[in-house]
């Protein structure tokens, strides 16, 4: 009989159980009292007359019945139950101290703001293997065979949303690595660039409650002159073009957006200058924009730039009489150039197909010395124009593969100190392996109507300069879409 045989193997476990621990216990404990061991084998004794009675019971009901088998189970259990009663349950604890919930680094932060981290690298080949390792007229990959950190950024943003009550807002981003030193300038343009090195953005916003909103921010941002951008999860291509290089990277002052609809909206900022935090003249450049939306797939921004960049002042080490700030010891230049700065920057985005995107953007750089030349002055302008094309085709979800090809004609040496006409090819494929982080493969090819390039002979130049990126994005935060 399966179940009687079962049921009897589980009552002399049972009976084992009970009595094991009470034979440690008489191996391990004091030696007892006489009246203790009578009354020990007082219980033994006891323990085996119910073991023997639920066995009788047992045998006696009939082998093949279903219910027998419930029935001796039901007994078992309460005979178990009987002998050694189930020890209390502990208090369940509460759910965050069983688990940890949440990301580990912040992204969220009370109020609706965002803290959004941020790692881009690269490891690049420059074919003609150039003195120095250096890529010339590269904004962020300056390096050739070097493992390089293109940037290393903290991110803290906390938009307006005036439709749930928050006029205002607040957008820091804080940068460290070769990009750093790409954007801030140089002292000629940036007097003290040591103080704002690692603040790539900074700015206040509030939204006035002016027809559809009036959104003025005052701070620090980056340059929308031009398509391109500083994080590269949002571009393309993973190098930057020509002109992204040649146009200003950020300006520091007042500006104003105000979406007439949702078609049109128009821009307008009044700022120290180009790549300047702290200015070099006392003249208050200007951006006059607007951004067009016909249809849901094209998106056109044009822009007009202008500006006086022409420093009036030297810095000078023989200041005297009251105390003055360090870096701030300056002689007046007399006459002070006067001559103006133009720029004007269009560009247009198509998504053809969910999958297709062509872009395209044009500049118009010109700038003059002086107003109005003085005798033996030159009133002569400089120039920069062309213009880039971008393709990109999303093959799956997570890859995608895109092209751009560029033109930038520089008589005067206004970008490159030479007088030149500048093309670049550029292949990439992308590969997002999840969301937060990305890899770039890239071919990317510059050359020149000129000998200008490096190589790997000091002094010898040539007129092409290949190479072969791959590139790794990091990312992760709170903060949607483009950073």
């Amino acid at each position: 009989m399966r179940v009687l045989t079962a049921t009897t193997i589980g009552l002399q476990l049972l009976l084992i159980l009970i009595l094991f621990p009470l034979s440690v216990h008489a191996q391990t404990a004091q030696p007892a009292s006489n009246e203790e061991v009578e009354e020990l084998r007082a219980t033994v004794r006891a323990l085996q007359q119910r073991v023997e009675s639920l066995e009788e019971r047992l045998g006696k009901q009939p082998a093949d019945s279903s219910s027998n088998a419930s029935d001796s189970a039901a007994a078992l259990t309460a005979a178990t139950r009987e002998l050694h009663p189930a020890p209390p349950q502990p208090t369940p604890l509460p759910a965050a101290q069983t688990a940890i919930s949440g990301p580990i680094l912040p992204a969220q932060l009370p109020g609706g703001a965002t803290l959004n981290y941020y790692l881009d690298g690269y490891y690049e080949y420059n074919l003609n293997a150039p003195v120095g390792r250096v890529n010339y007229l590269r904004a962020y990959d300056v390096l050739s065979n070097s493992f390089s950190i293109n940037q290393a950024d903290l991110i803290l943003a906390r938009d307006p949303d005036p439709d749930h009550g928050r006029r205002f807002g607040l957008r820091l981003d804080l940068q460290y690595g070769q990009a750093t030193e790409t954007l801030q300038g140089n002292p000629a343009n940036e007097r003290r660039p040591e103080i704002y090195e690692n603040i790539f953005q900074a700015y206040g916003s509030y939204v006035f409650p002016v027809g559809k909103g009036l959104q003025v921010d005052f701070g620090k941002w980056a340059s929308s002159l031009g398509i391109e951008g500083n994080y590269t999860k949002d571009q393309q291509n993973y190098t930057r073009s020509f002109y992204f290089n040649f146009l200003p990277f950020y300006h520091q002052g007042v500006r104003a957006s105000y979406h007439v609809n949702d078609m049109l909206s128009v821009n307008y900022w009044i700022v120290n200058g180009t790549q300047q935090s702290e200015p070099t003249n006392s003249y208050k450049d200007e951006l006059f924009g607007i951004n067009l939306q016909p249809r849901k797939n094209i998106n056109w921004t044009v822009n007009y730039y202008l500006g006086q960049d022409h420093p009036d002042t030297v810095i000078a080490t023989n200041c005297s009489g009251a105390p003055i700030q360090p870096g701030l010891c300056q002689q007046a230049i007399t006459p002070a150039p006067n001559g103006k700065l133009h720029i004007f920057d269009s560009y247009l985005t198509w998504n053809t197909t969910p999958k297709l995107t062509i872009s395209a953007e044009g500049d118009y750089f010109i700038e003059r010395q002086w107003a109005n030349a003085a005798p033996g002055e030159s009133s002569a302008p400089s120039h920069v124009d062309g213009g880039a094309l971008y393709a990109q085709y999303q093959l799956n979800p997570k890859l995608s593969i895109a092209a751009r090809g560029e033109y930038l004609a520089d008589p005067q040496g206004l970008f490159s100190d030479a007088s030149q006409a500048l093309k670049e090819g550029t292949a990439t494929v992308k590969y997002q392996a999840f969301d937060g982080l990305d890899a770039f493969l890239e071919y990317r090819r510059d050359w020149s109507n000129k000998n200008y390039f490096l190589t790997d002979k000091p002094g010898a130049l040539i007129n092409r300069q290949p190479t072969f990126a791959v590139g790794v994005v990091w990312w992760y935060g709170g903060k949607q879409g483009a950073w």
